[in-house]
């Protein structure tokens, strides 16, 4: 394997015949501009974070058009937007193994500031992204601001709200999954009721099922400007949902793979290139087709984070896993949403009580919603959803009982939504509430009918607050209260929406309930 150094890039011409192979290797190295799928950062701690870039000349080819060999990229943070301080600096190697990736692991940084970071290779440099450190475990805070957004389905709409996002002044952004949409292009777009949908822009490749598929189609989204300015703004804590692997997917099954030997080969290809394209520490690089995703965040003495995995550990959807009538595979006891594991990691979270605050950052609605639409007699659930397992349900939700102080902020659904989460299905004691943040395009612009929406805010008391557009949350949080702005954008079919706040949640510290305004 050809180690591609720092020196082999710099090398000029003058540096005769000793220098003319390293001058033909630098010149074949880069047919492009590398880092054309921008810069990032994440997972942020009180003294520091990750950075990550991937050098892909070629964001189409299965490689990033990017030689077998080793490449040593140069990074440095600073303590000033005008690069004047530097904090620390160093050089990364990008590894052909993991698609010439980079993640680099700050510590020992000052905790709660501001930095920029830039990376170099040869003559190549990025743009400067910002970042910041958080505040530290147990120290007194008065005051945070964070983003959620997710499902940003790339045919079905411009990235309009993340550009928004991007000039909002936030500590974080948490991204709830469903980054990329797995399928094929699909030319021709359709609404649920088979009228013609306005179809935006496609899909480059097939379906996704090898590394150099999924590759392909986080290079086509990451080349986004929208979301590219989004990643430079401020540090994302990000988990995945199905659409990163494949629609509906649970631990090891798939509604389109039966054999889970097959399924698993799949599953392994998306979660590297799933760690490829993230901000990620290294303890959560893929292991044997695994990812140690769940963690924690302890921010300063108001806010723990505990940010799930509802995927990797899940039982297989009940009934036949779609939107339909409860079956007796609901009620039963031993089936889970998160695993037997991480159910104990988030009660002896939760029993620490050493912080003002608790969010589950996590991507399937909790609130058991009854989906119908128009009367029927059979209450209609979405079975890929917490809805779809009772039990489990319940164990998480004794968990949260008494504490006065748990907000579940949730994705997937396409919509706005704000309600209670009641013990016994929805119908006995409140004891959290549950935030659920609209998608950034999936859906296009508004496709919820009013009827539809009004019918199920009759059918379901505990839900306060629904809403159908585009866009993401702005969570503001002091010791008092926690309020949330579902901001959202007009149209995602063509650029240049406007944003707008379309609600605000609030919620008193000790009660488990939520106010609209």
């Amino acid at each position: 394997m050809t180690m591609i150094s720092r020196r082999d890039l710099l090398i000029g011409a003058g540096a005769g015949l000793i220098g003319a192979p390293a001058i033909l290797r630098a010149q074949q190295l880069f047919t492009a501009f590398p880092f054309r799928l921008g810069i990032a950062s994440g997972n942020p701690s009180h003294d520091g974070f990750v950075i990550w870039t991937r050098l892909c000349p070629d964001p189409f080819d299965e490689h990033g058009g990017m030689p077998t060999g080793p490449v040593d990229v140069d990074w440095v943070v600073y303590e000033d937007e005008g690069m004047r301080r530097v904090a620390q600096k160093g050089v990364e190697r990008a590894w052909p193994e993991l698609g010439h990736s980079i993640h680099v692991e700050l510590s020992g940084l000052r905790p709660d500031r501001p930095y920029w970071y830039r990376f170099t290779v040869g003559r190549e440099k990025t743009v400067l992204g910002r970042t910041r450190t958080l505040p530290p475990p147990g120290a007194p805070l008065d005051h945070i601001r964070f983003g959620v957004a997710g499902c940003q389905h790339f045919e079905d709409g411009y990235y309009t709200a993340f550009d928004h996002l991007s000039r909002e002044d936030v500590a974080f952004v948490w991204h709830y999954g469903d980054y990329i949409y797995e399928d094929r292009a699909r030319q021709v777009n359709y609404e649920r009721d088979g009228s013609p949908k306005v179809h935006v822009r496609d899909h480059a490749g097939s379906d996704c099922y090898t590394i150099g598929d999924y590759r392909r189609r986080y290079a086509q989204y990451k080349m986004d400007p929208d979301l590219q300015r989004a990643h430079l703004a401020a540090p994302w804590f990000t988990t995945f949902d199905d659409h990163e692997v494949v629609d509906n997917w649970t631990a090891a099954t798939s509604p389109y793979q039966k054999d889970p030997a097959l399924f698993a080969i799949r599953r392994a290809a998306a979660m590297q290139a799933y760690y490829e394209h993230m901000p990620l520490r290294r303890s959560s690089m893929p292991n044997s087709g695994a990812m140690q995703l769940y963690r924690r965040a302890r921010i300063g003495d108001l806010l723990t984070a505990h940010f799930l995995d509802t995927r990797q550990y899940r039982s297989s959807l009940p009934c036949t896993g779609s939107f339909e009538p409860v079956c007796g595979d609901v009620a039963a006891p031993g089936r889970t949403v998160i695993g037997d594991a991480q159910e104990s990691w988030l009660r002896e979270g939760l029993s620490a009580r050493d912080s003002r605050w608790n969010l589950i950052a996590q991507q399937v609605m909790m609130m058991p919603l009854d989906r119908r639409t128009e009367p029927g007699p059979v209450e209609i659930r979405n079975m890929d959803s917490w809805a779809g397992y009772d039990a489990a349900r319940e164990r998480l939700l004794e968990g949260f009982q008494g504490l006065g102080n748990v907000v579940v902020m949730t994705g997937d659904e396409h919509q706005n939504f704000a309600g209670e989460l009641r013990r016994n299905a929805g119908r006995g004691e409140a004891v959290a509430i549950e935030l659920v943040t609209t998608s950034i395009s999936s859906g296009g612009d508004r496709w919820i009918k009013p009827e539809a929406a009004q019918y199920i805010g009759t059918n379901n008391p505990f839900l306060k607050h629904s809403s159908d557009r585009r866009g993401y949350v702005v969570c503001d949080l002091s010791k008092a209260r926690w309020q949330a702005s579902f901001r959202g954008v007009d149209h995602v079919t063509t650029p240049g929406a406007a944003i707008s706040t379309l609600a605000t949640a609030t919620i008193e510290h000790g009660r488990p309930a939520v106010r609209m305004s």
